[in-house]
């Protein structure tokens, strides 16, 4: 036996290491020069030439959006085009909700002449996409004109739009780089004059109204405000933020005077000339909006004003001096500033955003990079006569790709409710069943495995993975953005359906009836015995078994604790998941050690039951995790503890010596219900079928106890008094204690010393939450403390409060907690209770107020 447990460990990480040789060859998360967003002289970083062949020399960056001009024979030679990086122009996020860094060339005319990705962070693009699927996509852009209509995917004829090839798997990926791609250049060439932006119909204001003072314009939204605290740019600011800036249009008659007085305000006008508009700034943070390398005749390259698609930026020549504000009750500010737009194409009757580029450090690297803030802003109806103008915002990228898979996204809707529907109905399903034929419960699961295999795996692509859950994970905790979900619409679904059925009925829902890579092993094992190799199917003893089930848990853990340090490398290292190299990828486009993991999984299949997801799956560890506290668990009998017939026939192997279910391991195949209903095949039911028999007494109905309906109603009797139902308040309060505090009356018994590090220690951690939750701690502290508490209170759980609930997470049923179990509540609930209570103070603003908090330096 230990030989054995010897041999899997050395297994894996053998074959880790072989993935991780396959890891490192692939340009994931590439490194860059830290120089890249700063250096004047981008071409002495990035391959200038490569996206723009003719080219043998490239002047400094220029511009507001920077680029480079490209020149044949020498910087005195022929001007031949431009380069230009994307991360300088736009800050559009992908899947992964980093960008894409693209280096791209156009020529003098506005045709592209090359696109190179310098950079991704796409889990899809890690070494599953081969190379030259890369390149045939990024050369579809080569001829076209930025200004073009180019779409992914096939599009009508006739309306303008050109459509390109997507990446089989990568769809969401492409969509976010053809936005790079075509947004970027269209800002370049616009600035350089190539395109033409279209006037937009100007506003008319309103001249009766009454100017008011800094707090109701602020709340009216005549306003606008952009905080950036410190910690969203890497920067440790103390209680300073690192930008906190207001703005306005200074051209409305009651903000201008509010803002600069009558006079002031008149002067202002008459200086402005037609299609010129006037907004004002003022700041207080560590950072200056003028930004520190300002020079006269330069540009303010911290700021920018974007309206749909066009984006302005600011010269010396575009900026006033405001000296003060006239409104009653403004704050006091370090920097302030008026600057004008010119142009006709800009248009304050339509919602517009200032943007503020901030350089963010990368603690891990020491590099820097560039991130957008912004605020939209849309003067209020009152200022605007007739009010505000119909607007028709442009459909946001998930909007689009969900209208674009509205059939197949009806069709998996249908799968999924089928799935929820058939295990809603289980015990009528299982009651027509018996031992010798599960056909009402096996044909329909067999139908849901091909659909899934079939439909969710090879062709939607939307096997849900580990790094889905860990990108969850942090977003939650720091950054949560519903559109970076949104975008693949079949994984997003998926996934609500998980969490909901894991809630409901535990990970078996999920893992043992819908997971496309579940369905495949579980089908290749049911086939392999079909075909002859049955006598060779064995199940591992349960020693061997109840040691490897922890594998999983470890790979989980270890995933989610390298993220903290470094997602990309836990993205690389959950490739310890088959799924990619089976549906996204295909074997055949794999290197050598990922087709070497797989085909040792596929053939362990052949002859064990589901050895990948009993034994490595970290995304079934995760949703085993919260299968604690599912609401509803298979029925169990009286006689379940000293009978194993339905343990015999687990091929989970969840069933132990006592007849209890490990829910975290249940695939819930509902072999053990047929038995539990079945009169030939349960020992307590069949031997309560021969009396009945012997006895010459019919046989009743069985009910959902599991046993014959009595012969003679059992009288009525006295009802044991139980438990008063608690009101409200008082559930509540029992709530509050069970979660919140682990201790109990025993922990009173303990010394002194004892008691009082404890509550210390929860102090501490409480502390070092908040820091945390107001960006003042890393993440790797932060999880830190976590693990730290949630082992302390493990222990004195197990000490002090031995119990789980047992059934709906309302109800007050308990029973006698493993250290399993306490494990999987004691982790999920510190989990659940930090990220609702972060959500919570975000909403509410009380984190606002956390950029006071002091910093305890020790602490980290």
């Amino acid at each position: 036996m230990n030989r054995s447990i010897r041999f899997c460990m050395q297994l894996i990480v053998g074959l880790s290491m072989a993935l991780a040789v396959g890891i490192a060859m692939a340009s994931y998360e590439a490194p860059l020069p830290a120089q890249l967003s700063t250096d004047p002289d981008l071409c002495a970083h990035v391959p200038c030439r490569d996206v723009l062949p003719g080219a043998d020399s490239f002047s400094h960056r220029k511009g507001k959006p920077a680029y480079v001009e490209a020149y044949r024979n020498g910087p005195a030679g022929e001007l031949v085009g431009y380069v230009y990086l994307s991360t300088d122009v736009v800050d559009i996020p992908a899947y992964s909700g980093k960008p894409i860094v693209t280096l791209i060339g156009m020529n003098t005319r506005g045709i592209i002449t090359g696109v190179k990705i310098l950079r991704h962070s796409e889990p899809i693009l890690l070494v599953g996409i081969p190379e030259e699927n890369l390149t045939k996509f990024i050369k579809q852009y080569l001829g076209k004109f930025v200004g073009d209509k180019i779409d992914i995917g096939q599009v009508e004829e006739g309306d303008g739009h050109i459509g390109l090839d997507a990446i089989s798997g990568a769809t969401v990926t492409v969509i976010a780089e053809n936005q790079v791609v075509m947004r970027s250049g269209y800002q370049i060439a616009k600035q350089i004059g190539i395109v033409k932006t279209k006037p937009r119909p100007q506003a008319k204001f309103n001249h009766n109204v009454e100017a008011r003072d800094w707090r109701s314009l602020v709340e009216e939204g005549s306003i606008g405000h952009i905080l950036v605290p410190g910690a969203a740019v890497g920067e440790d600011t103390g209680a300073e933020a690192y930008m906190d800036m207001y703005f306005g249009y200074l051209n409305v008659p009651a903000i201008g005077r509010s803002i600069l007085g009558v006079r002031n305000y008149q002067r202002l006008m008459q200086d402005l000339k037609p299609n010129e508009h006037a907004i004002f700034i003022i700041a207080n943070g560590t950072a200056s909006f003028k930004g520190s390398g300002f020079v006269r005749g330069g540009i303010y390259d911290r700021i920018q004003v974007a309206q749909e698609i066009d984006a302005y930026t600011f010269r010396d020549i575009d900026y006033l001096n405001l000296y003060s504000v006239e409104a009653a009750g403004a704050p006091e500010y370090k920097e302030s500033g008026i600057y004008i737009i010119r142009s006709n194409s800009f248009s304050a009757a339509y919602p517009w955003n200032l943007v503020f580029l901030a350089s963010h450090l990368d603690k891990q690297s020491g590099a820097r990079t560039f991130v957008n803030f912004s605020n939209e802003y849309w003067l209020p109806d009152r200022h605007l006569e007739g009010g505000r103008p119909k607007y028709e915002r442009p459909v946001p990228l998930w909007v689009k790709i969900w209208k674009s898979r509205a059939v197949e996204i009806g069709f998996f809707i249908l799968f999924l409710a089928a799935g929820g529907l058939l295990y809603a109905l289980r015990d009528k399903l299982v009651r027509r069943a018996n031992r010798k034929d599960k056909r009402w419960v096996s044909i329909p699961k067999y139908l849901l495995w091909i659909v899934s295999i079939g439909y969710v795996g090879f062709y939607l692509m939307a096997q849900p993975s580990i790094t889905q859950v860990l990108t969850w994970f942090h977003s939650i905790l720091f950054k949560w953005e519903w559109e970076l979900f949104l975008t693949d619409p079949f994984i997003f679904l998926f996934w609500m359906f998980v969490i909901v059925s894991t809630f409901f009925w535990g990970r078996g829902m999920f893992c043992g009836w819908l997971c496309p890579y579940g369905a495949l092993s579980e089908l290749a094992y049911k086939l392999a015995g079909k075909l002859g190799l049955k006598r060779y199917q064995r199940k591992l003893p349960a020693q061997v078994h109840d040691t490897l089930k922890w594998i999983k848990y470890a790979v989980f853990l270890g995933l989610l604790g390298t993220s903290f340090y470094s997602m990309g490398l836990a993205e690389k290292l959950a490739e310890v998941e088959p799924f990619k190299t089976t549906f996204l990828v295909g074997v055949w486009n794999r290197s050598w050690p990922f087709v070497l993991f797989w085909t040792i999984l596929l053939i362990a299949a052949l002859f064990i039951e589901r050895p990948f997801c009993k034994y490595l799956c970290p995304l079934g560890a995760s949703l085993a995790v919260p299968s604690t506290f599912r609401w509803w668990g298979l029925k169990r009998k009286s006689e379940c503890g000293p009978c194993t017939a339905c343990a015999v026939g687990c091929g989970s192997q969840a069933i132990d010596k006592t007849g209890r279910i490990d829910q975290r391991e249940c695939m819930l195949c509902l072999d053990c219900m047929v038995l539990y209903y079945d009169p030939h095949a349960c020992p307590p039911l069949a031997q309560e079928r021969k009396q009945r028999s012997k006895l010459g007494q019919s046989l009743t109905p069985i009910g959902a106890d599991g046993y014959y309906i009595p012969l003679v109603p059992v009288p009525a009797t006295t009802p044991t008094p139980s438990e008063p139902r608690l009101g409200v308040l008082a559930w509540l309060r029992a709530e509050i204690i069970d979660h919140l505090l682990p201790w109990s009356g025993k922990f009173l018994t303990r010394p002194f010393v004892m008691q009082a590090g404890s509550i210390g220690l929860a102090v501490l951690v409480t502390w070092a939450w908040l820091l945390g939750a107001a960006g003042k701690l890393g993440p790797g502290i932060i999880l830190g403390w976590w693990l730290a508490w949630s082992a302390y209170e493990l222990i004195v759980r197990m000490f002090c409060k031995p119990y789980v609930k047992e059934g709906p997470w309302w109800g007050r049923q308990f029973r006698q907690a493993t250290w399993a179990d306490m494990m999987a509540y004691v982790g999920m609930k510190n989990l659940l209770i930090g990220a609702a209570l972060f959500l919570l103070m975000k909403a509410v603003g009380v984190l606002a107020f956390l950029q006071n908090i002091p910093e305890l330096k020790w602490l980290y």
